[in-house]
């Protein structure tokens, strides 16, 4: 096996001239999707079914019936929970080791969390599932902040933003996954015992799949491309190293279009979260014993939405328009959200489809277009710390709507729930906005060709001199 495939040392420095492309890059960005992927269908496979967990491990729950509910709620939550104080630690690790390193270790702990699972098979063991699904949370450390990692250390210029989608798309995958698959292998039977029979299924095919995606990342996963792919890696390569983690970060929060795109990212993408973890509860309240066909809506969600993403993708490496596009779909996931709230009120629930497919193609098409406006406005910062500081924010986010639209439905009803994510993302639109369209990355791309320019064709004036 070639040495650089265990290696965590940084490549030497370059000469501004020597970048290229290397075809293992796709390689690295497909075993990148299945790590992804694994943790991501994690995430969602328990509350998608949160009425069957609900009855399965009701005697091991807290409290009255609206603390079991936030319990099962907490399955996904502790997610976001684990992210916010430990993305900071995650972040350093990737700064100073590398990708290699940490998709090593988040492959490890997403399989220890897998096979957890399968010893919280009993009705009295919440508190083990709770422990198993806290850790696959932490494994995530190392999923969402890399996609624009990865695609600036592999990928040529014209190819970061089409990278950072697919790798996206990935995490969309799994989470398409979480939302299928589990209906269809834990119905909601009469028969506690069949349940648990089913449940040990599911979680022993988890622990499989994830023990094979960890193997294929040890032996095919390389840490860096012996020379860098873009000028603009260049550039940042020779800022690696000469600065610390924490200035870096005091930097981007100095940076006002970032802090504004920081809370407007936490918005969007939060309530893209709290949608996914209550989607089984919003759509059982319209639609009675309609489990499978609420995993069925999370499916079409995930998969227009993973269309959306690579569009949105493919549209900014040809026209590099971070803000409008971005502010374009910030209003579409806007009026998405509308849509979805008053057709659900309709009992057609082929309508719920169509509507539920608009919003997902608008909402996960705004993932990678945010993790590549913060790299424009960012640059030449490490893209591990934006997107890790963007990811923060939408955990919080997701935690504190969530939270809210649970509270709402218990108090009021899901309608006014889904009012208040639309009001968040009238915000979250405003907000983009008003951010500056600041592209960086860009003008350091040209500055860079403009001056080989000028080496190989001297103006008069130079030749002159």
């Amino acid at each position: 096996m070639d040495s650089s495939l265990l290696s965590t040392e940084k490549p030497a420095e370059p000469d501004a001239t020597e970048v290229k492309s290397y075809k293992r890059r796709w390689l690295m960005l497909f075993i990148f999707c299945l790590y992804s992927f694994s943790n991501s269908y994690q995430w969602i496979h328990l509350n998608i079914i949160a009425n069957v967990m609900l009855r399965y491990y009701n005697e091991s729950l807290p409290g009255d019936t609206y603390q079991k509910e936030t319990a099962v709620d907490w399955l996904s939550l502790v997610f976001m929970l684990a992210y916010i104080p430990l993305i900071f630690p995650a972040t350093w690790l990737m700064d100073r080791k590398g990708l290699r390193p940490c998709m090593l270790l988040g492959n490890f702990l997403n399989v220890l969390g897998a096979w957890l699972k399968c010893a919280s098979v009993s009705e009295n063991r919440f508190w083990m599932l709770m422990i198993a699904q806290t850790i696959c949370a932490i494994a995530q450390l190392w999923v969402l902040e890399t996609p624009p990692r990865l695609a600036a250390v592999w990928f040529g210029p014209t190819e970061v933003s089409t990278a950072t989608s697919i790798g996206v798309f990935g995490n969309q995958v799994g989470a398409a996954a979480g939302f299928l698959i589990p209906p269809q292998l834990v119905p909601n039977s009469p028969d506690l015992d069949q349940i648990g029979s089913d449940l040990a299924i599911m979680y022993y095919i988890g622990g499989g799949v994830t023990t094979v995606i960890f193997i294929i990342t040890i032996f095919g996963y390389q840490n860096v491309p012996q020379k860098p792919p873009s000028r603009a890696q260049v550039i940042a390569l020779k800022q690696w190293g000469t600065e610390t983690y924490v200035s870096g970060l005091v930097r981007l929060m100095k940076n006002r279009g970032f802090v504004l795109l920081f809370i407007s990212y936490g918005i969007n993408t939060g309530c893209y979260y709290a949608i996914a973890t209550l989607l089984n509860i919003e759509v059982l309240n319209y639609f009675k014993n309609a489990e499978k066909e609420a995993g069925q809506i999370g499916l079409t969600i995930v998969l227009v939405g993973i269309v959306g993403a690579i569009l949105a993708g493919i549209w900014l490496d040809k026209t590099r328009t971070f803000k409008g596009t971005s502010l374009g779909i910030y209003v579409l996931s806007m009026i998405g959200m509308v849509v979805f709230t008053f057709t659900l009120e309709l009992d057609r629930i082929w309508v719920v489809f169509i509507t539920a497919g608009a919003l997902g193609l608008f909402m996960t098409g705004y993932l990678p277009v945010g993790f590549e406006f913060a790299a424009e406005l960012t640059f030449p910062e490490n893209e591990g710390i934006s997107s890790g500081l963007l990811n923060a924010s939408a955990q919080t986010f997701g935690i504190i709507m969530t939270l809210g639209m649970r509270a709402m439905m218990n108090k009021v009803n899901v309608m006014w729930a889904n009012v208040v994510v639309f009001s968040a993302l009238f915000i979250g639109t405003v907000m983009t906005g008003i951010i500056p369209a600041d592209y960086r990355r860009q003008k350091a791309e040209k500055e860079v060709v403009n001056v080989e320019l000028e080496v190989k064709h001297p103006t008069e004036e130079h030749k002159s001199v």
